[in-house]
């Protein structure tokens, strides 16, 4: 009853003019939105692995554990070319400094593949919203972490996690999505060809501009999901609520779309990773060296002499 109830009250709402003057539509087979659960463990429309666990009030991807994965994904392709995804999130832990890695939404071909990109797979053919918790030693970037950004992928190119993504990236923006009391809350929207991502972080209830990215191509028929991963550090990663909302465009048509290749004007070029080079010994280093170098020689010459020493005294008692 209670589900019946939110259903027709977004139903009734969810007909609204968009900031761009489209009109959009709330899709409730392709959102989450509390309770969830349907009998016992699963939730409808939905599908989730790993270590992934569903509760009456919200959905925790990973436990501030490490070396965790888990992720939730939406069993009924998208059959609409313009949309929008607003999502409620948090994302927390017991460190204060050292913390990782984060999450992401997709919308993929091939939904439900564990791997090594917070969650999901490389080489994915689709779109990745990277939410990255941690800034890696190796990534020369010039912004700061957390880090939101964009990844277009036609299924051939590889997310380089020691540049955190700005080598394959649209577009990103800082933004202090962990740790916060208040609600988090991102909005991903698709319409006309252009990627557009804004941020609630403050609990001012505003959406603020984190990018806004033209030329974007998206075939239909993907599928929808979220993922998290921790590695050698950890934090909580969890999903609240998920609105989806089909957005209607005048003269735009879905036909022919799901036959597109994933692509971005605006996307970085991919460069091929290179290690960091070898860095210099500091001066404090060098002499720290030197000195254990002439007291690992001053101990190798005194067992010398303490043998020598011992044989000659060996060969002394042989003569008596």
């Amino acid at each position: 009853m209670i589900n019946l109830i939110i259903y027709l009250l977004f139903t009734l709402i969810s007909a609204t003019i968009c900031d761009q003057g489209y009109q959009s539509y709330f899709r409730r087979e392709y959102s989450l939105v509390k309770p969830y659960q349907g009998s016992g463990m699963t939730i409808p429309n939905w599908d989730f692995f790993g270590s992934t666990i569903v509760t009456q009030s919200f959905i925790r991807l990973t436990p501030d554990q490490q070396s965790k994965q888990g992720g939730i994904f939406n069993r009924i392709p998208i059959t609409f070319k313009n949309w929008e995804v607003v999502v409620e999130f948090k994302i927390d832990g017991h460190r204060k400094d050292l913390f990782g890695d984060g999450m992401a939404f997709w919308y993929v071909k091939d939904p439900l593949k564990p791997g090594s990109v917070f969650g999901h797979e490389d080489k994915f053919s689709g779109l990745g919203i990277f939410f990255d918790t941690y800034a890696n030693q190796n990534g020369a970037h010039n912004h700061g972490h957390p880090y939101i950004s964009a990844m277009v992928n036609n299924g051939s190119e590889s997310y380089d996690h020691d540049s955190d993504g700005t080598h394959t990236q649209v577009s990103g923006c800082e933004a202090k999505i962990r740790g916060v009391e208040h609600d988090t809350t991102i909005s991903i929207t698709y319409a006309d060809e252009t990627l557009t991502v804004r941020t609630n972080i403050e609990g001012t209830n505003e959406f603020k501009e984190c990018f806004t990215s033209k030329g974007v191509k998206l075939p239909t028929n993907y599928y929808y999901g979220f993922t998290a991963a921790t590695g050698d550090l950890s934090d909580n990663h969890y999903l609240i609520t998920v609105r989806t909302y089909e957005i209607d465009i005048p003269g735009h048509t879905n036909e022919g779309r799901e036959n597109i290749i994933p692509s971005a004007i605006n996307a970085e070029p991919q460069r091929d990773h290179t290690d960091d080079p070898v860095k210099p010994m500091s001066n404090l280093k060098f002499f720290f060296l030197i000195v254990c170098a002439l007291i690992f020689l001053v101990l190798l010459v005194a067992v010398g002499i303490m043998l020598f020493n011992k044989q000659n005294d060996m060969n002394r008692k042989r003569f008596y």
